[in-house]
């Protein structure tokens, strides 16, 4: 249950004790949902719920001095890595306000309130999640403005990044990062569109958070299993599972996966783990990813006998930089197709013309010397 109000205080006489702001001036933003919400002109007192890097391309590292409060758990407990990286570079964040976190139930209406933000922004996972109690954000006076790059549309990724481009006053660096990123997505399914029938592989993907002898979750028709399909791949897990689960190790070796990819990241206190992301030594990766070839049976999948075995950093999944990866998997399932991409240098150019961080870790990679 969400940390929200005492049994039996009704919502009107909650709202009713907050006095709504006096803005001198107000915008309309029609968000991801179609919501038309009216919201300060200038905010200068932002809740973030999610999308804390895609927030930071689009604003710029100054951005955040209008962050009063974030949900934490989502940045420092999902991608602690990241969020140590990024609290470096900009110690600001180690002062925010923190809400709690949606999933766990978490989530303090009253920290949200006290917060006293102009606008929260909420990713439309987490204002689904939280139902009534969005409501009663509003009902406090703090209009609630709903992103989306979860959906991984370039429909949903544009307009959230143009929202937010709208309600921080940089429109123009937004329109040039939604024109970036549909211009990166465009190429490849150009390039798609024009592969011969039967070239496309079989594809395992598997979450590399638990190590080899504890079988996690793999995706069908969301996250890694969106986009193999939308790289036209034959995803193994399709038919199988519902959006993410686990995958009985007896189908996997019946299938013989061409490709497999293990999903990494800077996850804390997970010691086999594959441990990807920023500051991430690639020789560590490596490691990690070795050890999954020493499953039974795996010896004998095509995937590992072809040197087909690839990590891809999870916390990059979704957001405004994930194109990269979509050219990456493209790169190694049709490696003819896009001999001409270079999908690290377009992840250093993302990172070097938006965010505050130097590129510096392992966020894609192949698995050397996996078929000898």
């Amino acid at each position: 249950m969400f940390n929200t109000l005492s049994r039996g205080f009704a919502a009107a006489a909650f709202a009713a004790s907050f006095a709504l702001p006096a803005w001198a001036e107000n915008i309309t933003i029609t968000d991801t949902m179609n919501r038309v919400v009216e919201i300060p002109e200038d905010p200068q007192r932002i809740l973030l719920g999610f999308y804390f890097e895609d927030f930071m391309a689009v604003a710029g590292p100054e951005g955040y001095d209008r962050v009063v409060a974030i949900s934490k758990d989502t940045w420092a407990g999902w991608r602690n890595l990241q969020w140590q990286t990024y609290a470096a570079a900009l110690p600001r964040l180690e002062e925010l306000a923190d809400v709690g976190e949606v999933d766990s139930g978490t989530f303090s209406l009253e920290a949200a309130v006290a917060a006293k933000p102009d606008v929260a922004l909420l990713a439309s996972w987490q204002y689904k999640a939280l139902g009534d109690v969005a409501d009663r954000i509003e009902a406090a006076g703090i209009p609630v403005v709903v992103l989306d790059y979860n959906a991984q549309t370039v429909e949903k990724h544009v307009q959230s990044t143009q929202i937010l481009g709208q309600i921080i006053g940089a429109e123009e660096r937004a329109d040039t990062l939604a024109g970036e990123y549909a211009a990166a997505v465009a190429d490849v399914e150009k390039r798609l569109a024009a592969l011969p029938e039967g070239t496309a592989p079989k594809v395992y993907v598997e979450l590399a958070r638990k190590g080899r002898d504890t079988v996690d979750n793999s995706y069908s028709g969301t996250q890694w299993g969106s986009v193999i399909d939308q790289l036209k791949a034959n995803n193994i897990a399709n038919g199988q599972i519902s959006n993410w689960g686990k995958l009985s190790p007896e189908y996997v070796l019946t299938q013989n996966p061409q490709v497999i990819l293990l999903a990494g990241s800077g996850w804390a206190g997970r010691d086999e783990a594959v441990v990807m992301g920023p500051g991430v030594d690639t020789a560590l990766t490596h490691e990690r990813m070795q050890a999954y070839l020493g499953r039974p049976g795996w010896e004998s999948l095509d995937a590992v006998k072809n040197g087909q075995i690839y990590g891809i950093y999870h916390g990059g999944n979704r957001t405004l930089y994930d194109y990269a990866f979509l050219q990456f998997l493209a790169k190694a399932m049709y490696p003819e197709a896009f001999a001409d991409v270079d999908p690290q240098a377009a992840l250093d150019r993302f990172f070097a013309t938006y965010m505050p961080v130097k590129f510096q870790g392992t966020y894609m990679t192949q698995l050397p010397g996996a078929g000898d």
